[in-house]
């Protein structure tokens, strides 16, 4: 599905069209090096959220009309201009990096939305802002495509995530269910456990059907890719589902036999 959290949109892929795939690069260059700051290597915290501020002090600058100091941050300063882009998706985005750092476990599921606004939905809008098609209607469809695709993410990489000490199942969501800490620990995948991630199967799916016509919606290669995107999404929470929720021993991803399917449904 992605190689990381903020991937959940439509990048540099070849359906979308060449004069957008520079722009398209660059904000996958940003997101990617932001990210890395939070996950990659060994520094520690305050080194990483150093780095991410210095991310922040070169979005100011292109804010406030003055020549950013790198050379990434002056290709976004030129695809901002040139695409009349929004910087606060850019910041949204390093704000869910640097909340990484520092906080590893969420009370309820608004407190896992309010990231996925700022870890997910960012970049489906820097997409729609690049093919002008930035308005209510579609963001709002955008936003609960890339949310569903950022959580289909976490109940795929739950085992993954748990080696960085990171927990993304709502804790209130576990105590209802009977499930604790213990049971990622232990893969445990118990009656109880199948009935939780039921659950986020269940309204993650609903989430993204709530999304989907954007794919209807928009013509040309992006609807098609937006149709790929979320089937793919939809995809990976069958074969979890087929799992029998246990995505410790058979962690679900697509195979190269899954893609003509996709793109056939797509059509």
């Amino acid at each position: 599905m992605s190689a990381g959290h903020y991937e959940n949109f439509p990048v540099a892929s070849l359906l979308v069209p060449a004069r957008l795939r520079e722009p398209v690069g660059v904000i996958y260059h940003f997101a990617r090096s932001a990210d890395d700051f939070a996950d990659e290597g060994d520094a520690p915290a305050r080194e990483r959220l150093a780095s991410l501020e210095a991310y922040r002090a070169e979005l100011d600058r292109i804010a406030g009309n003055r020549t950013p100091e790198t050379p990434l941050f002056a290709d976004v300063a030129r695809i901002v201009r040139d695409h009349a882009l929004p910087l606060q998706p850019f910041y949204d985005l390093l704000s869910a990096f640097s909340q990484d750092v520092v906080k590893a476990r969420y009370a309820d599921f608004e407190e896992l939305l309010d990231y996925c606004r700022r870890s997910a939905n960012p970049v489906g809008r820097l997409m729609l802002h690049l093919f002008g098609a930035a308005d209510s209607a579609n963001i709002a469809r955008s936003d609960a495509i890339c949310t569903a695709l950022q959580l289909t993410n976490f109940w795929q990489d739950v085992a993954i995530d748990w080696e960085k000490d990171r927990v993304y199942l709502p804790l209130d969501e576990l105590a209802h269910f009977g499930v604790t800490e213990a049971h990622i620990a232990a893969q445990l995948s118990d009656a109880a456990w199948r009935e939780l991630v039921t659950f986020q199967i269940d309204r993650t799916r609903s989430m993204m059907g709530t999304g989907a016509s954007l794919g209807r919606t928009l013509a040309g290669r992006f609807g098609m890719e937006i149709r790929i995107t979320v089937n793919g999404g939809l995809a990976i929470l069958d074969k979890l589902e087929a799992a029998n929720c246990d995505m410790f021993r058979h962690r679900p991803v697509l195979k190269w036999h899954d893609w003509p399917f996709l793109f056939l449904r797509a059509l």
